[in-house]
């Protein structure tokens, strides 16, 4: 029974979150009242507050669903071990990401196209500076002797993500999302991984 209640409360904020995204982009978040997404959505408003305070804390959710989408990254142990990077496994690691806001990215852009993009990106800079310092600590990295900031390096990493999945989500080009990590790897293999001089595992 506790499965089926678990189904209705999933499909009742699929509908929810379906409707807020639409009309934030018809009317914007300012105007929208509580009884608009209701509607929209066909519940009434008492099963709209049995699921969030207010709209604020609708956007709020969402924003937290959003963050989410790049928890894999948490597990960076999985493709990540001294100065070695096991490609295959990132590679892997990337297309489920991609996968899951590519399915998503209706939400996505509500965040990433709001005031909250500058929260997103912070958020997704500090799981990489969480998973990547003793990494990069390995590494040393230098030019002309003088140690490269890891601070340079996290921003870096994230303006690249975050400008490659902006371009797939928003581009005409026909890339699945293992095509896309796929061609991300081959990228990131053949400049970024060398200059940075780490060992590579390709199979």
């Amino acid at each position: 029974m506790a499965k089926h209640e678990d189904l209705r409360v999933i499909r009742t904020k699929k509908m929810i979150y379906t409707a807020f995204v639409k009309l934030v982009n018809e009317y914007g978040f300012d105007s929208l009242t509580v009884q608009q997404i209701a509607d929209e959505a066909m519940i009434n408003r008492a099963t709209f507050y049995s699921h969030f305070k207010d709209k604020q804390d609708l956007f709020d959710q969402i924003f937290n669903t959003v963050l989410s989408y790049f928890n894999e990254f948490k597990h960076a142990e999985i493709f990540l071990d001294k100065n070695t990077v096991n490609l295959p496994v990132l590679e892997h690691t990337l297309a489920n990401i991609f996968r899951n806001i590519g399915n998503n990215r209706e939400l996505f852009f509500l965040i990433a196209d709001s005031s909250m993009r500058n929260q997103l990106i912070e958020h997704l800079e500090t799981l990489v500076r969480e998973t990547t310092t003793g990494f990069l600590d390995n590494l040393k990295i230098t030019q002309n002797d003088r140690i490269i900031p890891k601070e340079f390096v996290f921003s870096y990493m994230t303006s690249t993500f975050m400008g490659t999945l902006n371009w797939w989500l928003k581009s005409d080009e026909e890339f699945d999302p293992e095509s896309l990590a796929h061609f991300m790897i081959q990228l990131i293999e053949n400049s970024h991984l060398t200059v940075l001089g780490v060992k590579l595992i390709r199979a």
